[in-house]
């Protein structure tokens, strides 16, 4: 004999229509609240980056400025960094950066995974730049892949991950936490290199 239905309310009409239609409601909701709870871990804001003099962002390019330009240089040596679980990307870049003595460097690859993220991309097309910031400290990833610069002394990184179901990618920001490990490899370049120009938006 099939086991009783568990609830009271439908107990007279065990295995009719109208008990299976209850349980499976009672199922969906608890499916729906479950996603919505995970869903509630993103969150996403955007800002507005205006230059702190506004004509700079209301000026026509100017046409001394080249369109393309060139730096050329090269590596002084490799370092290659190695992150522990519940490591932040960003914060252990810029702490082996300051502790290297780093001036300027290229980041040249990345491997390994996030237990979550935070990163923002650009999204407008005219000046001023405002980027949307996304951010789940929930949402493990695979560490596809990084690029980026250290100018200066300033880390400006980039990432892609991949999960089962997307792949996402942008500037790397403070909060995404290491899974398993985390490998980045910088290639520092020799005294004398000027990148400060590289990522000046307002050179143009």
């Amino acid at each position: 004999m099939p086991p009783r239905c568990a609830w009271t309310r439908c107990a007279r009409w065990h295995g009719s229509w109208a008990c299976r239609l209850i349980v499976g409601m009672r199922i969906l909701l608890a499916a729906l609240v479950a996603v919505a709870t995970l869903s509630a871990q993103r969150t996403t804001r955007e800002q507005t980056n205006a230059a702190a003099n506004p004509a700079d962002d209301a000026k026509p390019n100017n046409p001394g400025i080249p369109d393309v330009y060139a730096v050329e240089g090269q590596f002084d040596r490799i370092v290659v960094l190695r992150f522990k679980f519940g490591a932040d990307l960003l914060a252990g870049i810029e702490k082996t950066v300051k502790e290297k003595k780093i001036r300027n460097a290229v980041i040249l690859s990345a491997a390994g995974s996030v237990r979550g993220y935070h990163l923002h991309q650009v999204s407008n097309r005219d000046l001023p730049s405002k980027n949307m910031f996304e951010k789940d400290p929930t949402a493990p990833a695979d560490l596809i892949s990084m690029n980026g610069y250290v100018i200066q002394g300033k880390v400006h990184a980039h990432m892609t991950l991949a999960t089962p179901d997307r792949a996402i990618g942008g500037h790397l920001e403070p909060g995404s936490e290491v899974f398993t490990f985390a490998i980045v490899t910088l290639g520092v370049m020799k005294d004398g290199i000027d990148f400060s120009r590289l990522d000046d938006k307002s050179y143009r």
